[in-house]
């Protein structure tokens, strides 16, 4: 058996802070999300697998454009066309009333569990392999409630979980029916497939449990290629899974590091080198320069112009972007035993984990795009960095005003 796990298509995606760029540059990322997801439905049908599992978020609203319903319908459409079997659940984002959506009818393709309960269907491959899967859509924005613990036991037939959750390993998904790796690797299905972290992550081997990700990048924490698992079955029912790519547009995080003042014309061509040793296929730079400190103030404004990004780019190749510069300046305060005694205390408390989670908790229930950035793992550092050098910056400052 051949299956493909897929999750967080997020069709309608708004791709922000890309404005500024070039129409027709800025209408190919718009169309790449639909691009990738054309790639998937042609490696199913290429490879004649015998499932394609969709876990949530197809949409990115529950609003979806007239153009991306029909987009959608067709595409599943080719694949109930060739007697692949389509199973399907709703997610955070698109928790549609599913009678307001364009699906196929069709015995090969399923919805699972829209009335937000547990349902389980049971199917055979045209080689006649029974398998289950197991799941349930969303009909609300947030659900509380830990959903794993209704899952049902696995009986003889190979055992698919399908679900669009939060892990309690991610401290901010209370409101997507967080559940605990331990409840998942005690059902003992034979793969666990999950959406809603649009990082790719395998969390448990045996059994397997894993999220594939989203198959588009939206915004620059959600770097590097994405696309969808392949999972192939044995006659044992031992199951392998694979990474397939499929994303036209990828993001890509680099640093620079100064460790002295550069003119103008060193610094872009420092530049120039790190983003094009860098760059293999179309790709939106976020550019972090390490030891910041050593620009001015001038080459500081510079770089923090979008104009200054798109004469850059115009250097690249795959039409590859710059479209963001990040600074991380690196103070040193020199405080007397006492005075930093009190600053490693005050740090501690201030950037515990937890306190900086609950303050963005009030962020991602206004926006989505906050949920998205606060779910990357490196969030936390990130946070955790820039208020060290806003520390140090303010420390430095009171020093120098009382020396």
């Amino acid at each position: 058996m051949k299956f493909i796990h897929l999750a967080d298509v997020h069709l309608d995606s708004p791709f922000l802070g890309l404005s500024f760029l070039p129409s027709n540059q800025f209408n190919q990322i718009k169309q790449a999300t639909e691009n990738s997801f054309t790639k998937i439905i042609d490696y199913a049908i290429d490879q004649n697998v015998d499932l394609v599992l969709l876990a949530g978020d197809n949409f990115d609203s529950i609003h979806p454009s007239p153009h991306s319903q029909l987009f959608f319908k067709e595409q599943l459409q080719r694949l109930v066309d060739k007697q692949i079997q389509v199973v399907m659940i709703l997610g955070n984002h698109d928790y549609i009333n599913p009678e307001k959506l364009l699906l196929p009818q069709s015995q090969y393709f399923k919805l699972l569990g829209k009335n937000q309960e547990i349902e389980k269907a049971s199917f055979t491959t045209r080689a006649g392999f029974n398998y289950d899967v197991v799941g349930f859509s969303y009909r609300q924005n947030h659900i509380s409630e830990d959903m794993a613990v209704k899952f049902p036991a696995k009986d003889d037939n190979y055992t698919i979980g399908l679900m669009h959750a939060g892990s309690s390993i991610n401290k901010n998904q209370d409101n997507y029916s967080s559940f605990k790796l331990s409840e998942l690797q005690e059902l003992n299905y034979d793969y666990f497939a999950l959406g809603h972290i649009h990082l790719r992550q395998t969390l448990s081997q045996a059994p397997l449990v894993a999220y594939s990700g989203n198959i588009q990048g939206r915004h620059i924490n959600e770097s590097g290629q994405k696309g969808f698992l392949l999972g192939q079955v044995d006659s044992q029912k031992n199951t392998e899974i694979n990474f397939i790519p499929t994303s036209d547009v990828i993001w890509q995080k680099v640093n620079l590091n100064l460790s002295s003042p550069l003119s103008r014309q060193e610094l872009l061509t420092n530049i120039y080198q790190v983003l094009n040793d860098n760059n293999k296929q179309t790709t939106l730079f976020g550019l972090t320069i390490d030891g910041a400190q050593n620009l001015s103030q001038e080459d500081r404004e510079f770089l923090q112009d979008s104009d200054s990004w798109l004469e850059i780019s115009k250097q690249l190749e795959f039409n590859s972007s710059l479209v963001k510069v990040y600074f991380e300046d690196k103070v040193d305060i020199v405080l007397n035993n006492n005075d930093q005694k009190y600053f490693t205390q005050a740090r501690q408390e201030v950037l515990d984990d937890d306190a900086i989670l609950t303050l963005a908790k009030d962020l991602t229930r206004k926006s989505e795009q906050a949920q998205s950035i606060i779910d990357d793992s490196t969030f936390l550092k990130q946070v955790k960095e820039l208020s060290s050098v806003k520390l140090g910056h303010d420390l430095k400052d009171i020093k120098d005003e009382t020396n």
